[in-house]
């Protein structure tokens, strides 16, 4: 079986292989939960998650062992991360739809880190939408590899990628039936260098990638009326942010830089398209809510998380006619 758009040598490489081990899309990863419909499409799978837990948001798992509560710092680190993971995810479980791992944070360890972080999106599974944060940036075989070792080791529902090195760093996650967020425009003030840059016909870069995105995910497209191919669009750069959902208005948005990177509300809701087609995401607000506080901390962490779902979903009532009308 080939996937639509399965135009390139490496796409095809990718389907050849995942139909060797049996992973095509009935195998590729689903929500199993009698409480939703089950969704094969990573759009819908999206989709679904929020209109359960409410709240379009994302709570990110970007572990500092030094900054882990005292109690998870007594064992070495890996072991520090499974542990302390597996009780924060069971903390803020019922309060938001989606949670992202960022690699980096588990590959600095080695390979009892990568390890840890197998255990905790398993442990995620079934319970979140699964997002890895690697944003990997590679071609052809490299590529192909990041795919499959996501779909054989690293089971998520959604991964990152870098845009800039065009449709061939992010086709291989496509075809292997995985969400994609794409490197837009970044919230790091230093994007703007390349991402502000104008074009000959009047584009910044970053809107010309946007237009690839779009013409691109036009054929990955879900029932939900959102592709598989998303977008990375901080928050911080509410601006182009609403001229980018213009250029991209069936693309999810993966929405970093709210809170403590500066992002706020009303940036954040420039991102949505009709209340939908976002999702806002916080990581040291509420990972670190426990500092400087007593009691358990896996209960403040489970407040913090409940806030900013509430915080957000009463944002989209409050300023969704202007945001609407400013998508």
């Amino acid at each position: 079986m080939i996937f639509p758009g399965a135009k390139t040598a490496a796409a095809v490489r990718l389907v050849r292989w995942a139909n060797s081990r049996a992973r095509m899309v009935d195998d590729l990863p689903l929500l199993y939960d009698g409480r939703m419909v089950k969704h094969d499409h990573p759009a819908d799978l999206l989709d679904s998650w929020i209109k359960l837990r409410g709240a379009p948001v994302c709570v990110g798992m970007d572990p500092v062992f030094e900054r882990l509560p005292s109690a998870c710092q007594k064992h070495e680190p890996a072991q520090a991360f499974e542990s302390w993971g597996k009780t924060f995810l069971d903390a803020i479980e019922s309060h938001v739809p989606a949670v992202k791992f960022q690699s980096a944070c588990f590959e600095r360890h080695g390979v009892a880190g990568m390890a840890a972080l197998a255990k905790l999106l398993a442990h995620a599974r079934g319970k979140f939408l699964v997002i890895l944060d690697g944003k990997r940036g590679d071609i052809g075989i490299s590529a192909e590899h990041y795919a499959a070792a996501v779909i054989e080791h690293f089971r998520a529902d959604w991964v990152t990628a870098n845009a800039y090195l065009g449709v061939d760093g992010f086709l291989p996650f496509l075809q292997a039936g995985l969400g994609v967020f794409a490197l837009v425009r970044t919230s790091n003030p230093s994007g703007d260098v390349v991402q502000g840059e104008r074009l000959h016909d009047g584009r910044t870069v970053a809107q010309s990638v946007a237009d690839v995105v779009a013409n691109t995910g036009s054929r990955y497209m879900g029932s939900c009326g959102f592709s598989a191919l998303g977008a990375v669009v901080g928050a911080t750069k509410s601006l182009d942010a609403a001229q980018l959902r213009q250029r991209m208005p069936h693309s999810p948005f993966l929405v970093p830089g709210y809170g403590a990177q500066g992002g706020g509300i009303a940036d954040a809701m420039r991102c949505f398209i009709h209340g939908r087609g976002a999702l806002i995401t916080a990581s040291r607000s509420v990972m670190q809510a426990f500092e400087n506080r007593d009691g358990e901390w896996s209960q403040h962490v489970a407040e913090a998380a409940k806030s900013f779902a509430h915080e957000i979903s009463s944002g989209l009532q409050t300023h969704l006619p202007t945001s609407s009308n400013s998508a």
